[in-house]
């Protein structure tokens, strides 16, 4: 295995145009390449490193003996041993493997399992390259995985053994102590033992894409191995519908991002679908591959592939350029997750959703029929992920190179802002920004000790008006969440933008997890059953989040942004803490409707 020095930097022309949503396959073709030196070096320093300690590789044949095997299939066929190194997963073992050698730890199983992956490694490359070889690779409960090409089960003695790969051209045999299974001609296809990979292939006019879905290689997940889990025939049926669909909307309406996807993902690591969400996460060590939660429709796979390509694209330019200084502090609100976020999770985040806004852009300009559903996403993308945007860029953590590229979005990003969409859209997207932002206040803001006091003894002085304090600045969040809430009213938002409307809402509300009947009635614009059922739910348990924020946004919808509704909505947090001291020290304890509209006399917005 040759180790030539190979440098690979981002030229500025390409760097700005990732930025602004124009990248093109040959770009992608530059980041695979830095990707491919990099698990080269990463692969060569694990080797090097574990020969210093051969009996880290417990029954497996010593580092040497795959170093020699690795570099017989690179002199053989550069293009074969290529394809193993550039497999998504040959970069996730590698980071993980090298993390449990670092830490002298052994992971979910023995640490000569891990390092063995790179004896199934080189197997893999070997009959990839037709050579005649023989090598031992380990068996983990009793399956031998041999990446980029399948799996094959054996009868094992015991959870963590053992097998032998031997044969030549087209002839292969892995035996083990209990059994034998004699890999079939054509690798593609299963047979007897032997599990092939799974692999989608479409085409829509010049566009083409093609995709395996993963459900073998062990390290296929996002943080530790994990075993086969095959997918029943049903299952993978409904992938390749999905896909097929979702590749067809992309071609049609925005047919640059699906060039992009196709030039990107490389596998689909398939997980079962969660009702009313979409699940999925890339890691930047396996460039090419995404975990993926079977969506509801076609549309839904479609933006999470997009959102799934740009973190990969992201990925691989922070492998060859610094954005921001290091920075672990979970300190930024991003509206697309329920905790606060680094500084670098939230980069991701923009990058992501700024693909997806462009995704339901180009299908709302595209759509036709009375869905109105690709207009709402629009709409709540584009302002989400604007305002995140402009946090990030007033952020001291930005290199020169991190200002440059959030100025390149934002040059995009910018001008969507003013596109029309309806009004009743709009509305319904400034709702929910609203809704998750308070709830995210709500549950990791906490207000100052003094100022709540004050807040509370001038109500129990019967003070007509709150004490005036100098507006703070938001304290810290703490990652710690002061009570649970539910993303119920966007499902049901969601819903009722769909091809079915307010029919779909009115028929699934009960099964939507987290709905109450007054998330059904606010969902449905019935402002003021919606505020009396959340005035019910808060007398039950007034610091409940959801009920809380609910009662803002109805009290909002019904009678305008008064006082109350301001309270709730712009400092929560405020209104809860101060409510729960007067349970304590209150002789007459007001509603928390009543305490917001005092405190609200103060909120302007």
């Amino acid at each position: 295995m040759a180790i030539s020095p190979a440098y690979h930097r981002l030229s500025w022309e390409d760097f700005d145009t990732f930025a602004r949503l124009a990248g093109a396959p040959p770009m992608i073709d530059r980041l695979r390449g830095a990707e491919h030196s990099r698990r080269k070096l990463l692969l060569h320093a694990l080797l090097e490193e574990s020969a210093k300690t051969p009996e880290l590789f417990g029954p497996l044949p010593p580092a040497e003996a795959v170093r020699e095997l690795l570099t017989r299939a690179e002199d053989a066929s550069p293009a074969a041993f290529g394809r193993l190194l550039d497999h998504p997963y040959t970069g996730s073992w590698a980071g993980y493997t090298v993390r449990l050698l670092r830490n002298g730890i052994d992971g979910v199983c023995p640490v000569w399992i891990h390092l063995g992956h790179a004896h199934a490694l080189a197997a893999a490359a070997a009959i990839r390259a037709g050579l005649d070889f023989e090598i031992t690779v380990p068996l983990w409960e009793g399956n031998a995985a041999l990446p980029s090409l399948g799996t094959a089960w054996l009868p094992a003695p015991s959870s963590f053994s053992t097998a032998r790969v031997r044969g030549s051209r087209g002839s292969y045999v892995l035996s083990g102590e209990n059994g034998r299974v004699r890999l079939p001609a054509d690798l593609g296809s299963d047979g007897p033992g032997w599990h092939s990979l799974h692999r989608f292939s479409s085409s829509a006019g010049a566009h083409r894409f093609s995709v395996c879905l993963d459900d073998l290689d062990p390290y296929r997940g996002l943080y530790e191995p994990l075993p086969p889990d095959r997918l029943a025939s049903t299952e993978l049926g409904a992938w390749h519908r999905l896909l097929g669909e979702a590749w067809e909307l992309l071609v049609g309406a925005a047919p640059e991002l699906a060039g992009l996807l196709a030039a990107v993902l490389d596998c689909v690591v398939p997980r079962p679908g969660v009702p009313f969400q979409s699940p999925s996460a890339s890691t930047g060590e396996a460039f090419g591959s995404a975990v993926i939660g079977l969506p509801a429709d076609a549309a839904e796979l479609a933006a999470t592939l997009v959102h799934e390509a740009q973190h990969i694209v992201l990925g691989g330019i922070l492998h060859l350029t610094q954005l921001c200084e290091s920075d672990a502090r979970e300190r930024i609100y991003v509206p697309w997750r329920d905790d606060p976020r680094p500084f670098s999770g939230a980069l991701q985040g923009v990058y992501a959703f700024f693909g997806v806004t462009a995704f339901w852009r180009s299908l709302a300009k595209a759509e036709t029929g009375p869905s109105c559903r690709a207009r709402f996403e629009f709409a709540h993308w584009r302002g989400q992920t604007w305002r995140t945007l402009a946090v990030l860029r007033r952020d001291g953590t930005l290199t020169g190179a991190g200002r440059r590229f959030l100025a390149g979005i934002a040059e995009i990003l910018g001008p969507w802002q003013h596109e029309p969409v309806p009004e009743h859209v709009a509305e319904l997207a400034d709702a929910l920004a609203a809704d998750h932002r308070a709830g995210w206040r709500l549950r990791h803001l906490r207000p100052d000790p003094a100022v709540v006091s004050a807040a509370a003894a001038a109500w129990r002085a019967g003070h007509a008006r709150p004490p005036a304090v100098p507006a703070p600045a938001d304290p810290p969040p703490t990652p710690v969440p002061d009570g649970s809430w539910s993303r119920s009213r966007a499902t049901l938002v969601r819903l009722g933008t769909g091809k079915g409307g307010h029919t779909d809402v009115r028929d699934i509300w009960p099964t939507v997890p987290g709905a109450t009947a007054a998330d059904f009635s606010w969902a449905t614009g019935r402002f003021t059953d919606a505020a009396r059922s959340y005035r019910a739910e808060l007398r039950a348990d007034p610091d409940r989040p959801t009920a809380l924020v609910g009662l803002g946004l109805a009290l909002l919808g019904d009678n305008g942004p008064g006082p109350a509704a301001r309270a709730l909505l712009h400092c929560p947090e405020l209104v809860r803490a101060v409510h729960r001291e007067l349970r304590r020290t209150a002789r007459d304890v007001p509603t928390p409707e009543e305490l917001a509209a005092w405190l609200g006399q103060l909120v302007s917005g």
